[in-house]
């Protein structure tokens, strides 16, 4: 086992011995790639050429008035290439995957903005592309599929287990057993054994560095709170590590599902149902049975279900730094209808769970404090589940006159 990687008492590498020495090469090629200023120096010039950074702050004025309380600004990684804030992790492994030699990448990806990232990066660099994917968010996310399939990915639906995101993280660490040689797997969050949480953490840091600079140049004064939604943990960790030396108040918004109580939902750090446990190559909060089977989950956004967390966030969780609430599912579609009004700004589902807190929280401050939302991602991915929660009427229609003619065809 690496000793490197902890963060407290979790996270760490519990590997099977034959990835260690995969994992020794990846641990010393992402050093040597941190300490050569050449390389960040490469990584923020195709992001700003090929992506769109610096992803700009909006100050949202209808929402600030009507909440009447704090100011409130949206960070818009909506707006970021591939529609979300996937694209800076899964281009920076990119360039990493470019210096090892390695031809082949895999990935697993539960709302599919992830895969489609990576498969935007294969394209790019000319690697070979397969993405794993629970059966579940692969009907759900149909839109996403068919683009990682047109980028030329192989996307290869998981049917064991619950059939989502922690089964198809399984299955890519079962084929990166067996093509080690040739094969990276860019994983999309920030967990799983050292160096993961580091590494994702590193490349997603770009968006806290921009939204610190820019709240500064558009206020002069840094935020009262930063809010961010966490399944995995990548997106909070990319906005909360421009403020971690500041006196910020930081919140991350967990995936309530159903209720608390219904034992549908996906909350490991806002709730008392996880429990700290070694699974997937580290530890950390897992929602878990006393016998440590992982328990099935809940979250209407494909992204916020992870049955895990970051091991960072669980660590920053316990010394008190940040403070992390849960958003149901009812709460999220009615934000989203909300934003979508007043603002014409279309967050993706596991985005809206962070501005369900804030439309809480906002009207019991003052005109005074500054509030900063990470739009993590963009919702056009999420229309058949959206379409479904607002039961509309022409959409139902629409999709039946669909599946007619495909009877008919």
């Amino acid at each position: 086992m690496i000793d490197r990687g902890y963060y407290g008492e979790f996270g760490g590498a519990f590997l099977p011995e034959i990835l260690v020495a995969t994992f020794d090469e990846l641990v010393e090629e992402f050093q040597k790639a941190k300490n050569d200023p050449s390389f960040w120096e490469e990584y923020t010039e195709i992001m700003s050429t090929y992506s769109c950074r610096p992803t700009p702050l909006t100050f949202a004025e209808n929402l600030t008035k009507h909440f009447g309380g704090a100011r409130i600004y949206i960070k818009r990684e909506d707006l970021n290439h591939t529609g979300a804030h996937k694209a800076n992790n899964v281009m920076g492994q990119g360039l990493l995957v470019k210096r090892m030699g390695k031809t082949r990448v895999i990935a697993e990806t539960g709302a599919g903005q992830h895969g489609g990232a990576t498969a935007t990066m294969a394209a790019k660099f000319g690697f070979k592309c397969t993405i794993y994917m629970g059966e579940v968010d692969v009907e759900r996310q149909r839109p996403n599929v068919f683009w990682m399939e047109r980028l030329g990915a192989e996307v290869i639906p998981v049917r064991e287990g619950t059939r989502i995101l922690k089964d198809a993280i399984n299955e890519a660490f079962r084929d990166w057993v067996t093509n080690m040689d040739n094969t990276h797997y860019v994983l999309g969050t920030a967990c799983g054994p050292h160096p993961f949480p580091e590494m994702v953490s590193y490349f997603q840091s770009i968006i806290g560095t921009e939204a610190r600079k820019q709240i500064l140049d558009r206020e002069g004064r840094l935020p009262t709170r930063v809010y961010a939604c966490v399944g995995g943990g990548s997106n909070a960790m990319g906005i909360f590590s421009g403020f971690f030396d500041d006196p910020v108040e930081l919140v991350g918004v967990e995936a309530a599902g159903r209720g608390l109580n219904s034992g549908q939902h996906a909350t490991r750090l806002s709730s008392k149902d996880a429990s700290i446990g070694v699974a997937q190559g580290y530890k950390t909060y897992f929602l878990q049975d006393q016998d440590g089977q992982m328990k099935e989950t809940h979250s209407v956004a494909a992204g916020l279900d992870y049955v895990g967390v970051s091991p960072i966030l669980s660590n920053l969780r316990e010394s008190g730094r940040v403070r992390f609430e849960a958003a149901t599912d009812r709460e999220v579609v009615d934000a989203l209808s909300l934003t979508i009004k007043k603002e014409g700004l279309i967050p993706a589902l596991e985005s809206a769970h962070a501005f369900v807190q804030v439309f809480k929280e906002a009207p019991t401050l003052s005109k005074d404090d500054i509030i900063l939302i990470n739009q993590s991602g963009r919702g056009d991915k999420d229309i058949f589940t959206v379409a479904d929660a607002f039961a509309d009427p022409g959409w139902q229609e629409f999709i039946k006159k669909k599946a007619e003619g495909y009877r008919h065809a």
